[in-house]
């Protein structure tokens, strides 16, 4: 005979009467314990004081020339048409040398503009009269010297393995300023070179992953998050609807307290509904004046499309999104900058973007965004100093490049860094991707080296082993 099994005093008040009652109790607190379960995308405290609060990227897929744009070079012109050795990347790559290669002058002037003299072309006019309002960094270099590697580095960090872009991390660290908007959103992204990948979240949980609005191809007008309308059901209807799939969450939630993988879930539906709620109106232009539609070139060709995203961008920002990435393309999957055989095409990419990027500078800073906002233009690469095959385009150039950075902190009005005098390698006050990943995210009040991850037994960062602040960037 099986001796009696002993009845701790708690039990005994589990199985009897008064258990009803504690029953009751427990049930109450993991309901209170499910509502109260901390939103993942919670605004968070940085490392320490930032200077800005979100970035607005403005990606130039394919390599703008920083030849015929911001980086001035007397050489090109006093050289123009000559037959001279280069080390040319490709050709160092396949064989292990250099080439010989015709040197091509800029196809578009270069004059000083504002007050701080710095040499801009005319491919640029608008941008060019806000030349006091952002530094420009002539010295960059980076890996890779195809698009996909370049791209995935310039986004990820890395130019092949599976990692977490930028936003993602931006999103990671901080959360959002707005608990019914995404922290990360990518307007308008292509499906090339690394494609999703380059807003990605790897191995980060998922709500992090950078939000897409459109697809490279796509009108902006015509861009917007997909199944955010229902057109079968009410407002009431949907209401009913999302507290019942609620109030199911919470129930599986007390069944299984602690399940990371199930509070994410929950909080995707918290999170989808009330962007339904509220992202149509951030997403809504109709509501600016035509003063600011003007601004951006909306409502005239060839600027409507690209001026509409950085809009969009601008309503994002002072919603409270943290990152917001602007997409660039040629009306398809391809990187609209690679002019490899027709280095005249650059205007027709220009004509599209400048005057939008200028108008959002200048409304970023009529409204005192631009003071806490980032504002960053830039490639996965520039473009070489010599005609590619001797023809009329440029091949691609990792070793020296420039991108434009605004507000949040920088010195506006300054140029830093130099190529050499063909503007084909870095060769002062260099500064790696992996810098300038350091250095925004310094701005934004993370130490690029606390802001880890850990996965498979390591520590994973957006700079991994490298990267330095760049501090004579900064105010």
């Amino acid at each position: 005979m099986n001796s009696p099994a002993f009845v701790t005093r708690r039990q005994a008040l589990q199985q009897l009467a008064c258990g009803f009652g504690y029953l009751a109790l427990a049930g109450l607190a993991s309901q209170v314990a499910a509502r109260a379960a901390p939103n993942p995308l919670a605004s968070r405290a940085p490392h320490f004081p930032p200077r800005a609060k979100r970035v607005i990227f403005l990606f130039m897929g394919g390599g703008v020339s920083h030849l015929d744009s911001f980086d001035y070079k007397p050489r090109l012109y006093a050289d123009d048409g000559k037959m001279m050795d280069f080390l040319d990347q490709r050709s160092i790559a396949k064989t292990g040398a250099g080439s010989t290669q015709r040197v091509m002058k800029p196809l578009w002037e270069f004059k000083q503009r504002g007050q701080s003299g710095r040499w801009v072309s005319e491919l640029f006019p608008h941008l060019a009269n806000h030349v006091d309002d952002y530094c420009v960094v002539r010295s960059m270099h980076t890996e890779g010297v195809a698009h996909g590697p370049a791209t995935l580095f310039l986004h990820t960090g890395s130019t092949n393995l599976i990692r977490p872009s930028m936003g993602s991390w931006v999103s990671y660290g901080l959360g959002s300023e707005n608990e019914n908007l995404p922290a990360f959103v990518s307007l308008s992204p292509t499906l090339a070179n690394g494609g999703p990948r380059n807003y990605g979240n790897a191995f980060l949980p998922s709500v992090y992953q950078g939000t897409a609005i459109g697809r490279g191809g796509q009108l902006a007008k015509d861009a917007g998050i997909r199944n955010i309308h229902n057109p079968k059901w009410t407002p009431a209807q949907q209401q009913r609807n999302f507290e019942l799939v609620r109030a199911l969450n919470e129930v599986q939630l007390r069944m299984k307290p602690g399940d990371l993988e199930l509070e994410a879930v929950a909080n995707s539906f918290e999170l989808a509904w009330r962007l339904q709620n509220h992202a149509p109106d951030v997403l809504d232009l109709a509501k600016e004046t035509p003063a600011t539609l003007a601004l951006y070139g909306i409502g005239e060709e060839p600027t409507d499309n690209f001026g509409r995203q950085c809009l969009m961008a601008r309503r994002m920002a002072e919603s409270g999104v943290r990152f917001i990435q602007v997409n660039y393309s040629d009306n398809s999957n391809n990187p609209g900058w690679d002019q490899h055989s027709n280095m005249p095409k650059h205007k027709e990419h220009a004509e599209r973007v400048d005057k939008p990027v200028a108008g959002l500078l200048a409304d970023l800073k009529s409204r005192g965004l631009l003071d806490d906002t980032i504002v960053w233009f830039g490639s996965e690469f520039g473009r070489t100093p010599y005609a590619e095959r001797n023809g009329t385009g440029r091949d691609h150039n990792p070793t020296g490049f420039s991108v434009l950075l605004a507000g949040g902190g920088f010195k506006p009005g300054i140029a830093y860094g130099e190529t050499d005098e063909f503007g084909h390698f870095a060769i002062a006050n260099k500064v790696h991707m992996h810098d300038l990943h350091a250095t925004i995210l310094h701005q934004l009040g993370l130490d690029h080296e606390r802001l880890t991850f850990r996965h498979d037994g390591r520590d994973f960062r957006l700079t991994d082993v490298h990267g330095h602040v760049v501090k004579d960037l900064l105010i």
